[in-house]
């Protein structure tokens, strides 16, 4: 196996790094769920796709070539383009999620200690929180008022914006925090973010915590909210500034959210670019995995089980018997990075069975850990046919485990899609340093990606 820039033509390259720069864009701009799933409706929007519920207020019956879209709670997106078969042959599903490890701002936030003003944090995730700290991070949330307003917030992404960040000890005085190991020496209640220092001018000398009061009327004076609004918000703390060219050679990409925003990008786009199908093509992007798939957005949820009901009623072909046809019929590549080779950490990986950067799509038969705990196990019938179409196709592709046996493990929505009685794999792009602030990818491998998701919609 050799480095796919080897078989690129200029006219190859090209294209390589022209898909690279809307991918840049994509993730620059958007780092949360919500954030994410308004891309994905205004592109789906653009490319002819119509909201759902407008498609049942019409009247009609599905048809082929129809294109349809649904969200869940503005944090779930799903999408359909709707094929010659019916929908009881079964669909072509691309899944990937749209989470990431990231700081959560707690409902009261706010406090003062010694005359600055700091913000609370839980955070999400599996993340190694001493690589979170002395980084300019920015706020990405939305505030939802009693009346039923929303109030959307992004501070620290414009050049012209503030940042905010998390202090970390200096060296001269860490002599017990670097006897620590590394999980130890910052404590999760230590990652408060820091938001001002200077008091709000009062004329009562005996009025307190001015530097809060003043961080509060910021608020209040730009966004609109109060302080119990907090209550009823959602405040991500994120990495503040655009993904970047990485390497000299510009052949990577270093952004934040990659896991899994780039699978969920080139499935989105593979799904856009495809313009009639004869299976049903989907593509479904969810929220939750990096904590379990829970909740009403996560995958675990029953709503996609709710649209494929409604998709079938309004084909005009729905009963039990024909929703178990339509899930056992059904193939999907379950869209999640993998970890990538790293010389540096060599002990942790098996060379054989590793994901390499630059060698294209990684193709995963199973995750999880110790003996394959919480994986889910693809088929190899299932497998050949995937190889087949990349094969004839000529992309890019390779096969990896998660990093050694025994030396961890981790999961996906893979098995959660397979409890459906689908086929499904596991495909994506290889990552370094993932779940940290900064993670980098091959843009040789997000291409392949893309190429692999678009021609398995199209052939299976």
């Amino acid at each position: 196996m050799e480095t796919v820039w080897k078989k690129y033509s200029d006219k190859d390259l090209k294209k390589v790094f022209d898909f690279a720069e809307g991918y840049k864009e994509f993730i620059s701009v958007n780092k949360t769920e919500r954030e994410c799933t308004e891309y994905a409706v205004k592109t789906a929007k653009e490319h002819g796709y119509v909201d759902l519920n407008e498609f049942e207020k019409s009247g009609k019956k599905l048809k082929a070539g129809d294109k349809v879209y649904v969200t869940n709670r503005g944090k779930n997106f799903a999408a359909f383009l709707i094929g010659e078969k019916p929908l009881s042959e079964g669909i072509r599903l691309l899944g990937a999620h749209i989470d990431s490890p990231r700081l959560d701002l707690k409902q009261h936030p706010v406090y003062e200690d010694t005359d600055m003003a700091f913000g609370k944090t839980h955070y999400y995730g599996g993340i190694k929180k001493y690589q979170w700290v002395t980084l300019p991070m920015a706020l990405h949330g939305v505030v939802c008022l009693k009346d039923g307003s929303k109030v959307k917030v992004v501070i620290g992404e414009d050049p012209s914006d503030p940042v905010v960040g998390i202090t970390d000890l200096l060296i001269h005085l860490a002599k017990d925090q670097l006897a620590k190991t590394s999980r130890e020496a910052l404590e999760g209640e230590q990652l408060n973010i820091t938001l001002g220092s200077i008091p709000l001018t009062s004329n009562d000398e005996k009025e307190t915590e001015l530097v809060k009061k003043n961080v509060l009327k910021f608020f209040k004076d730009k966004y609109g909210f109060e302080e119990e609004d907090f209550m009823s918000a959602e405040f991500e703390v994120v990495p503040a500034g655009p993904a970047r060219d990485y390497g000299l050679d510009r052949s990577m990409v270093m952004g934040y959210g990659q896991d899994d925003r780039v699978c969920a990008y080139t499935s989105l786009m593979s799904l856009m670019d495809l313009e009639k199908t004869d299976r049903t093509a989907a593509v479904l992007l969810v929220d939750k995995e990096e904590v379990g798939s829970i909740g009403a957005t996560g995958m675990q949820s029953r709503f996609f089980d709710g649209i494929l009901v409604e998709l079938m009623t309004l084909e005009g072909n729905y009963s039990e018997f024909a929703m178990r046809k339509l899930y056992g019929n059904s193939d999907m590549l379950s869209n999640d990075v993998s970890a990538g080779y790293d010389p540096n950490f060599p002990q942790v990986m098996e060379k054989n069975n590793s994901a390499y950067l630059g060698m294209g799509m990684t193709m995963n038969k199973y995750v999880g850990s110790g003996g394959k705990g919480g994986s889910n196990d693809a088929n190899p019938e299932y497998i050949a046919r995937i190889r087949h179409i990349l094969e004839d196709e000529g992309i890019a592709y390779q096969t990896a485990e998660l990093g050694r046996v025994d030396a961890g493990g981790g999961g996906t929505i893979a098995y959660i899609l397979a409890n459906y009685n689908m086929n499904v794999v596991d495909c994506g792009v290889a990552v370094l340093s993932m779940h940290s602030p900064w993670e980098v990818t091959s843009k040789a491998d997000i291409y392949e990606a893309y190429k692999a998701y678009h021609a398995f919609l199209k052939n299976i």
